[in-house]
């Protein structure tokens, strides 16, 4: 959807809602048990969840929800933990 959406340019979630309309089926990029453990590890020596995200292929957001999934301690935009 990224490429699609860069050569067409248009959004990646644009690219999805028409993808869907005709009914294509998608996969769903995800983050395998090693990689997490990888995320993981790569946050804790203070990467952001970009950074992770881009190193591994995924969103940031896919890597929020699985450091959540483990509870592992986040922190915020200016390195301090979250409440």
């Amino acid at each position: 959807m990224y490429e699609l959406g860069d050569r067409f340019g248009i959004d990646r979630r644009t690219v999805s809602n028409i993808l869907k309309r005709h009914d294509v089926p998608m996969r769903r990029r995800g983050l395998v048990p090693e990689k997490v453990d990888d995320a993981i590890h790569l946050y804790s020596l203070g990467w952001s969840l970009a950074r992770v995200g881009a190193h591994l292929g995924v969103d940031h957001t896919t890597v929020l929800a699985k450091l959540r999934e483990r509870g592992i301690p986040t922190r915020d935009t200016h390195g301090r933990p979250r409440s």
